[in-house]
Formats: structure tokens, sequence, C-alpha cells
């Protein structure tokens, strides 16, 4: 949780004030309403976030606050206010210098916000020298004072570089060197880390929260993430269907929710501290309601297990105060409801017992030439086997080799050296096209998102049956649509849409689509490459749920490629951790999960966000990116990141690689760690005294 609010700025009059503000939009000849009488303020050196589902109205409410809500957008209702001014009381001339001045915004994607055509310096000197009047030479002053606030390294090189040539990390960074560098008095962060690997989401939301409270900077913190949340934010407003639903202090609205919406989305995250094992998810039916078709009285009446038909439906329901404190929620049974029932156990995981090996990798190493002779080495010696019906996950920051390895065993890519035997057939030198139709079909992906691997203009059901008709599935056209219709049934997906277009379904649904067209085929393994990362903590429940059931009936084996390790915590036999090529760490989701870690594994699990107040977790910050592969250091690979290399006696994590060493049956990890500092390992979770 983040350190309290400084009592000088907490005093001190509230940067942005948003009073009743109801925005609507003109949809075909109609007003269309997207918020309802929303408020909240924002003092200097704070952070608000603001939680909900897609299309509960979080970045409309963030449009509106800096006027760009497009030509169907319009604000109908309520005030604005920056520092005590109406911003609709603002000429177009004075709202394009508040912009970016006074008032700065780091979107999602960092990569859309620079211009591939400019250095990052020379994007990072025009905001001062637009806003401030400064001289080239002061911007580029002040772009190096900045560079090295935000803790680039040698930032003298990175801002003579372009976008592209720098990591997803460094470009997120610039994004957010350049929101800072007018010192504006409000931030808008709309999912500012959701593009990046947990440990640089971690230096990332740490140097944010540094700087807000050195610049006395107010910030309004967009996030699907409540884990991030609960570390990030002073206060937090709960969204549901344009209106807020419940609101106060963070750590008061986690420990003690007050409204079924707010309860509904924490338990739908899958957990991965000291109560990890009791339960697993527990979903949210259905979706928000579509803006102008929000039902009478409590919106979320028909998705709330507590809804009292005549009361709940009867009229508008007001924020009503929960506690002595600023706590707040729109539920007229809050008070009636039990808060601390435990959850229905459905989501309750029920182990499958491993069958015979189905995929044996050893002494892996895939290697690319690039740049004349250079050399990639992005594996390095993988060795695994996986059974059937287990689940192994690949863990490791961006440019670890998940990605790679992935490509290797689906056919895209050939190895280098090493063997992989799948089903019995040794195909480390066999590419897709090499490969049988049952062997392609026995291996398939699930990927991060469903929306690039669909067809926009072919019907759901038509692109299932285009991959029963290339696995040979079925000996009629009759039989295929049998078999097309019982996949739909099998992922919980009503058979009407099987005449649908892809844009007319949910994310959810298309990541649906997306597991029944990998089984068309009858998949003996699936490999999952971030298959809910880019959906709703609700829809990631059910996702996450499906994936278990279909695994416990079919007996497929999962190899699920992840960075989300509340995620793997949830659905992994087994877990592999791979840094830089290499497998650094193998074992059970129990031995990996608990010390003696590998110090890679201890600072992953230490920058994952926990959304329970219940749970403490030990700070260790990640610091640095990950080795280019073309000049990966000498000795262990992780050395040049490692806080406990100063344990190892000598100079022998600079000159020779760890071996892979067991620490019990089944566990291994690539380390010159002494075993006393092994054993002197702390968790990184402990729950909290009462």
């Amino acid at each position: 949780m983040p350190e309290p609010v400084p009592p000088a700025l907490e005093a001190a009059e509230p940067i942005l004030e948003v009073e009743g503000l109801s925005v609507s939009f003109r949809a075909r000849g109609r007003e269309v309403p997207a918020v309802a009488s929303f408020s909240c303020s924002v003092r200097p050196g704070e952070v608000v976030g603001l939680v909900g589902e897609s299309g509960c109205g979080k970045s409309t409410v963030a449009s509106a606050i800096l006027r760009d809500l497009g030509p169907a957008g319009r604000v109908v209702g309520g005030t604005v206010r920056f520092r005590g001014r109406d911003l609709a009381t603002l000429s177009p001339a004075e709202l394009r210098r508040l912009r970016g001045g006074g008032i700065a915004m780091i979107p999602q994607e960092p990569t859309a916000a620079l211009n591939p055509a400019l250095t990052v310096g020379r994007q990072l000197m025009e905001v001062p020298m637009l806003h401030g009047g400064a001289s080239g030479a002061e911007a580029w002053a002040r772009a190096l004072e900045m560079a090295r606030d935000v803790r680039l390294p040698d930032p003298e090189r990175v801002l003579r570089s372009y976008p592209h040539q720098l990591s997803g990390g460094q470009r997120q960074r610039i994004v957010i060197a350049m929101a800072l560098m007018a010192r504006p008095a409000l931030l808008i962060l709309d999912e500012p880390t959701s593009a990046l690997d947990v440990t640089v989401a971690a230096a990332v939301v740490q140097l944010l929260r540094e700087l807000g409270r050195r610049q006395g900077t107010a910030m309004l913190f967009i996030s699907h993430d409540l884990g991030l949340v609960l570390e990030t934010c002073d206060r937090v407003c709960v969204m549901y269907a344009g209106e807020a639903v419940e609101t106060g202090p963070t750590a008061e609205v986690f420990a003690r929710t007050r409204h079924p919406y707010t309860r509904a989305l924490l338990r739908s995250l899958p957990r991965i501290g000291p109560e990890a094992d009791s339960l697993l998810v527990n979903g949210l039916d259905g979706v928000p309601p579509p803006p102008g078709e929000r039902p009478r009285g409590c919106g979320f009446a028909p998705r709330c297990a507590h809804v009292a038909p005549g009361r709940c439906d009867g009229g508008a329901v007001p924020m009503l105060r929960v506690g002595p404190g600023p706590h707040a929620a729109r539920c007229l049974r809050h008070g009636e409801i039990d808060w601390d029932a435990p959850p229905p156990r459905a989501g309750r995981r029920v182990p499958v017992k491993p069958g015979p090996v189905v995929l044996r990798v050893e002494g892996l190493s895939k290697s690319y030439a690039v740049a004349g002779r250079r050399v990639v080495r992005a594996n390095e010696s993988v060795s695994f086997e996986v059974r059937e019906g287990e689940t192994l996950a690949v863990v490791g920051e961006s440019g670890c080799g998940k990605s790679t390895l992935a490509r290797v065993l689906i056919g895209l890519e050939t190895a280098s050296a090493g063997r992989v035997t799948l089903l019995g057939q040794e195909v480390q030198d066999r590419p897709v096209r090499a490969r049988d139709p049952r062997t392609v079909a026995a291996v398939q992906m699930v990927f991060q998102d469903p929306t690039d691997t669909l067809n926009p203009s072919r019907t759901v059901g038509r692109q299932i049956l285009r991959a029963l008709e290339a696995f040979r599935v079925g000996r009629s056209r009759a039989e295929r649509r049998g078999r097309m219709l019982g996949l739909l049934d099998r992922v919980e997906l009503p058979r009407a849409l099987a005449e649908r277009l892809p844009r007319q379904l949910s994310g959810g649904q298309r990541q649906r689509v997306g597991i029944a067209r990998a089984l068309a085929g009858g998949a003996r393994i699936v490999l999952a490459d971030e298959p809910v990362s880019a959906l709703d903590v609700s829809v990631q429940a059910a996702v996450l749920r499906l994936l278990l059931e279909i695994q416990g009936s079919e007996r497929t084996t999962l190899l699920l490629i992840s960075h989300d390790l509340s995620v793997v915590r949830a659905l992994s036999d087994r877990v592999l951790v791979m840094y830089l090529g290499h497998v650094v760490e193998i074992g059970t989701a129990d031995q990996v999960f608990a010390p003696p870690y590998h110090p890679y594994t201890e600072a992953l699990l230490a920058a994952v966000p926990v959304a329970d107040p219940r749970v403490r977790k030990r700070r260790v910050i990640l610091d640095g990116d990950v080795p280019s592969a073309l000049d990966p250091p000498s000795g262990c690979p992780f050395r040049t990141r490692c806080r406990w290399k100063d344990a190892v006696p000598g100079d022998l994590c600079a000159r020779e690689i760890p071996p892979l060493r067991a620490l019990a049956p089944g566990h291994r990890v690539r380390c010159h760690l002494p075993d006393e500092a092994l054993a002197g390992m702390e968790p990184v979770f402990e729950a909290v005294p009462g």
C-alpha cells in the first residue's frame, strides 16, 4: 500500500474537482448516456484510482476532463474544475495551452504516443519549448535531467535513439518523462503498465509515486489491475454502467467492501499469497449494460446475487455512507449483506493425475544470425518434459525466450540444436508445413489477443468449420457442423453466435472462440500465450475456469506462457522460469512460489501486485532491463541485476554459468548461491496478523 500523503499536501485545495459529470454521445439520431452524475476530486500529491470493467465509463471520464470527447460526445451536466476554474469556460486556445502544460496524459500504448521519425530527445525537447518557451539548450538539459529522473540507462544514448530502438519499458518511461516535462499539476494515467512486464511495471509505478510526491502532482489512475490500484492509489472509485458505485480510501474499500460489484471483481482474481491454495477464481457472469440500456434502479441488479426485486429496481439509488470515514457505496442493502460469508467453492481446482510424457525437450537451443556474423541466442540448452493432463507454466520477462520456445514447439521455427519429442516423434527440425495434419492438430495455440487471429469477414461458425476441414475431422458437412456446435457448447457459448462476425462478440467471447478452434482437431497439447491478459478481471476468471474444466475432462496438456504469476499460481502444476534464454528454475508450483527461490524468481514474485490488504509483500525492485541477447553478460546471465551476487565468494558469478542444481526432488535452480544463503531466504508473501 502507498505511503500516506504528506500533511501539507493533504490539506491543500483539490487540483481537480468533478461534480455531477454527465456525458452522452450522439448515435443514430439520439442521445446515448455514457456517464451519469459522476463526482471525484484529486489533491496535490494524491493518486485516485478509477477501476471497473470495459464499458463502465472510465476512459469517457478522462476524455471529458480533457474536453476531448470528439464530435459525437458532449458534457450534458455537471462541472469539471481545474485549480478552481471551470474548464467549460475556457476557449479552444486556452485548452490547448492547458493540455500538456497543466494537465498531461500517459496513454496505454507508448508506441502510439511517440513519433517514429523523430529521436526521443527531440520529442522531449518539444514540451518545454512549446509550453515554456525554453531555448534548445535549455530544453536539452531539461530532457537529460528528466531522462535521469525516470532512470533510463545511458540517458544521452537513449535521447539520441529512435523509438523503435528502445524496449517497451524504455518507451513507456520516455512517455512518462514527456508527460512530466512541463511539471503538470494533474496527470491522467490510462492503463500505463498493461503492456509492460511485471518487473518493469513495478519500477514504473514506484517511479510515478516518487515523482508525484516530490512535485506535488495529482494523479488520476485508470486501471483494471486491482492489485496495482491497491499498491498505488490513496483513494479508489469503482465504476459500473457509467456511475460510481463505491468510493473511499483504497485499503478500506478493499478490506471492507460494501458493494456487490466491488466484491465480485475482487473475488474474480486468482490468489497468489498465503491462501493461494484455498480458492481459485469465482467469475462474474454477464457483462455491463451497453450505454443507453442501463436498467431502472441499481445498474448492477441484473448481475447481483443479493438483488431485492421491487426495491433495488424501484428508482435511482444514491451513494450512501457505509462507515465513519469517507467510504460510500451505491447499494441499498449494504447493511444487510453478510460480507464475511465465504465465496462459492465452484472455482476450486480439482487436480488431474498426470499421464505419460507427451512432450520432451532436451538441450534445445535456438540462435539467429543478425548484423553480419553476430548471433542472438534466444534459447540456450532448454530441457523439460510435460505429461498428459499437466499444466506447465513458462514465465519470464520480455526477451527471455518464452515466445521463441513456443514457436519451435509449434513448428514456426526449427531448433538450432537439441531434440523435441512430440507424442513419440522428433520434430525439432520439422517446420509446421512438413508436419502431417495429425501432428499439427495435436499442438495448437490460444493467443493473447483473439481479435488478431480471427478473420473479421467470416462468421464464427465458418472459422471453426474451416479448422475441422483442415484437420480432416468429420466425414460430411453435416457431421462437421454438429461438431462445430458441440465445440461452442464446450466453451459455453450460445449456438446462435455461430452466425455472428467476430466484431459482434465481446473480448471474452472471442477468446472462447479461439479456444474452441484450438480444440477442433482434438488437440493433445495447447500452448496458451497470455490467454487472459487482454481481458477484464471478471472475464479472466471465467476463461481460467473454462481452461481448467476442459483440461480435466479432455486430459489436455497445457503449456501456459504468462507474465501474470497469480494466473500461473491458479493454473499450473509446474513452473519453468526463463531468463535470457536459460532455464533458471523449474519445479512444482508449490516449490517455485515458496523459498528458497532463484533470485530472479524472487524478484518476479515481489513485483506482482496483490489486491488483498491482508497480505504483506516484501518489496524487491529489479533495476535495469534484460541484457541484449546480442551481447549477454559473461557467467551467470542474471548477475548484472542480482541483489544476491555479493553472497557468492570471488568472481564465480562473472566467470561461470551456474549448473542447474537440485534443491529438492523435482526442484532445480541455476544459481551459484551457497546452500546457507538459499536457506536464509524469506517468503515474499505473508499474512498480515489479525
